[in-house]
């Protein structure tokens, strides 16, 4: 009988062990999980915070265009902005991406011109800034002599993304 009690003991304990292997096991998964969710979730108040996530502000975008307009003393700087288009046809999550395209032109004494003008849009912009064509081009030799600074037009095409929630049923 003792050694039955030990085998009896035995596997009590390895029973015992293998649950909590399990339960540790659990634990770190849910833990895992925990950390998962705390990133995304950041992640997502960032997004909302930059202004990716609601409704597309356009006043503010028309607003941010003339002060980068200013601060970068550019030429001439034309844009029109297109009606707004779903990207998802079928929202995943409950939320739907929606762009707004932009056209610009723009006057430029030198290239980077374009370049800070870009940076300064995807640093600021509440959306998401995604370029879809940019065309550089030099102005014709009369436009230069009529006293115009710029030597280079852009003309570019650019894409104003925002991420809607989808309203509830």
């Amino acid at each position: 009988t003792a050694f039955s009690s030990t085998q009896a003991e035995q596997r009590d304990r390895a029973a015992a062990q293998t649950a909590r292997n399990d339960i540790d096991g659990k634990l770190r998964r849910v833990s895992s999980e925990q950390s998962e969710i705390k990133a995304k979730s950041e992640r997502f108040n960032a997004l909302r915070m930059r202004g990716i996530i609601g409704d597309e502000q356009r006043l503010e975008w028309v607003e941010l265009l003339n002060a980068i307009r200013d601060q970068r003393r550019l030429v001439d700087l034309q844009y029109e902005f297109l009606p707004q288009r779903a990207l998802d046809t079928k929202p995943d999550g409950g939320f739907t991406f929606f762009a707004s395209t932009m056209k610009v032109q723009i006057k430029l004494l030198h290239e980077e011109d374009l370049t800070r003008f870009l940076s300064d849009l995807r640093e600021q912009a509440r959306a998401l800034i995604q370029i879809k064509s940019c065309n550089v081009s030099r102005l014709p030799h009369e436009a230069m002599e009529t006293g115009l600074s710029a030597q280079l037009l852009a003309d570019c095409q650019i894409d104003w993304v925002t991420l809607h929630e989808e309203a509830k049923k």
